[in-house]
């Protein structure tokens, strides 16, 4: 049986401008915000054609492996999809093309932390460590809102290879889509009250965080902090955002 088609490089030169997009984006700049606050925002990583056609598929059966009503599960009100292999052009280039800048990111906050763990410089190579290990799904998904639903804080493990980050992309407008349904981010520190952000973004931007711990630098040496993510009240419209995981599930 042939392999999916996981690799993210479609036929034919679809995505190419996803992969030029990221190829130019002031990494320092985003490292350094990383490391300073837990996370960081690329404006306009995909434009408003491109999102529109990401949201529309929602219906599309043909693009999804699998449906998760969030209120069957406590997870909050709303619902979500897994895209199928092969993804989207659009998100295979995002996933195959940030990978390996935030690959350096991962290999030294797990330096920092003391986790041994360490990534390959290709995303192909991290899906075959995954794969071999049973972990097979992929995880990139879609996610939709309407008045009311909210999504609970919580991480996106599914397996024991986990890498440290991912990406979400808002597809709708804020104030003219929707209103509410802003991304927030907590914090838990050690022996302290937990810290809350809310990420600004419009349609198209990204936000890069962490998927469950990030290394924070204290008096006495590097700590680890446990962070979490979830979308605040939908007041109303509709809102649409893509994730971009970089494991796969179980």
């Amino acid at each position: 049986m042939p392999k999916p088609n996981v690799t993210g490089r479609p036929a034919g030169g679809a995505g190419d401008d996803v992969i030029e997009r990221v190829a130019a984006l002031d990494w320092r700049a985003l490292s350094a915000d990383l490391d300073a606050h837990g996370w960081a925002t690329i404006g306009s990583l995909l434009g408003p054609a491109q999102c529109a056609a990401v949201a529309d598929m929602y219906p599309a059966d043909e693009h999804f492996r699998s449906r998760v009503v969030m209120s069957r599960h406590g997870y909050g009100r709303g619902e979500y999809r897994y895209f199928a292999y092969p993804l989207p052009p659009v998100l295979a280039a995002l996933r195959v093309s940030l990978y390996p800048l935030l690959a350096e990111v991962a290999d030294r906050w797990n330096a920092a932390l003391g986790i041994d763990v360490r990534f390959p410089p290709g995303h192909a190579a991290f899906v075959e460590r995954c794969h071999e290990a049973g972990q097979v799904r992929p995880t990139p998904l879609l996610l939709q809102y309407g008045p009311g639903d909210f999504n609970c804080l919580h991480q996106d493990v599914y397996g024991d290879h986990v890498f440290p980050l991912q990406v979400a992309v808002l597809l709708k407008e804020p104030g003219t889509d929707f209103t509410g349904g802003e991304f927030v981010l907590t914090e838990q520190r050690p022996r302290m009250q937990s810290r809350a952000e809310v990420v600004p973004l419009r349609r198209g931007d990204g936000v890069i965080f962490p998927v469950r711990h990030r290394p924070v630098q204290g008096t006495r040496g590097t700590y680890r902090v446990n962070v979490r993510h979830g979308v605040s009240r939908v007041r109303s419209g509709s809102r649409h955002t893509a994730g971009i995981i970089f494991h796969d599930a179980k």
